[in-house]
């Protein structure tokens, strides 16, 4: 593993191979991928990184949006001489993700979108902005419990208490001034991505939960339905946070995901730096 600050932005790389960008949620920060490493570093090169306002990387510097984040992914993505890559984004993550591939379609080799809103009916995304302000009143601690129980369901709650603490904790580390902000675009950002996604031309995996109430799999059906060729999974049983509470569910279609995907860059490959050992510089 190698380490280190690019222009205010924390990341890590493992393994070598085919370039591989994970991109957290909200709240979160770049450890939350601890249960998706093992399954990838094996065969790609593997870019883990801290949001802005998030971890260990530097607060925006502005008023933050999709556009500020999908920067941040295309700068570090320079320093670390990546030209091309597969990103794979969950919840805001997710967002960030599509926005960068629209805006910059050529950088992004194949796209993975895990449990990420998509066009919110009115009374949902009021329900987001409900939490937003609360937020703005007292903090992360406002909602991090009925968030926990959105995220996990009620048997893991109970049989994995190390698991909901380390994430508890890793929200309640967020700077609660920050932390409204950025909920914030959470709550809007779906609605830039609505329209347009059709123009999206890369390999695309669009991944749900059965039980996931904010990022549902009417929601990935929409998005699969309007992204031309995407693959889509729904994963029966579980809700948000799936990628913790059991990963191999979510490992094993994205890792054939990725590998079909990586195979066809491999066909049509040439050298633009899309696949490969890790790049120098990073």
């Amino acid at each position: 593993m190698t380490a280190g600050d690019a222009g205010g932005t924390a990341w890590e790389r493992h393994g070598n191979g085919p370039a591989v960008v994970l991109i957290h949620g909200f709240g979160l920060n770049r450890a939350m991928w601890q249960w998706q490493l093992p399954a990838l570093t094996p065969r790609y090169g593997v870019l883990t990184y801290d949001l802005l306002g998030h971890g260990e990387s530097a607060p925006p510097a502005g008023t933050p949006d999709l556009a500020m984040f999908s920067r941040q992914l295309l700068g570090l993505m320079d320093r670390c001489r990546i030209e091309r890559a597969a990103v794979v984004g969950f919840s805001l993550g997710g967002m960030i993700a599509r926005r960068a591939a629209l805006d910059h379609g050529d950088r992004i080799s194949a796209l993975a979108i895990l449990n990420s809103p998509h066009d919110r009916s009115p009374a949902a995304r009021e329900a987001v902005r409900a939490r937003v302000r609360q937020t703005e009143a007292h903090g992360p601690a406002a909602n991090v419990e009925p968030a926990l129980e959105r995220w996990f369901t009620p048997a893991f709650r109970a049989e994995a208490p190390e698991t909901i603490a380390l994430v508890r904790a890793w929200i309640m580390r967020n700077d609660p001034a920050v932390y409204p902000q950025i909920y914030r675009v959470l709550a809007e950002g779906d609605a830039e991505l609505a329209k347009g996604l059709e123009r999206i031309a890369c390999p695309t995996l669009v991944m749900t939960s059965s039980d996931d109430p904010g990022n549902t799999p009417a929601m990935a059906r929409a998005m699969a339905g309007l992204i031309p060729g995407s693959r889509l999974a729904i994963l029966p049983g579980l809700r948000h946070m799936a990628l913790a509470e059991a990963p191999e569910a979510v490992n094993t279609p994205l890792r054939a995901f990725l590998r079909d995907a990586t195979t066809r860059l491999q066909e049509s490959a040439n050298g633009s730096g899309t696949v490969g050992p890790r790049q120098p510089g990073c």
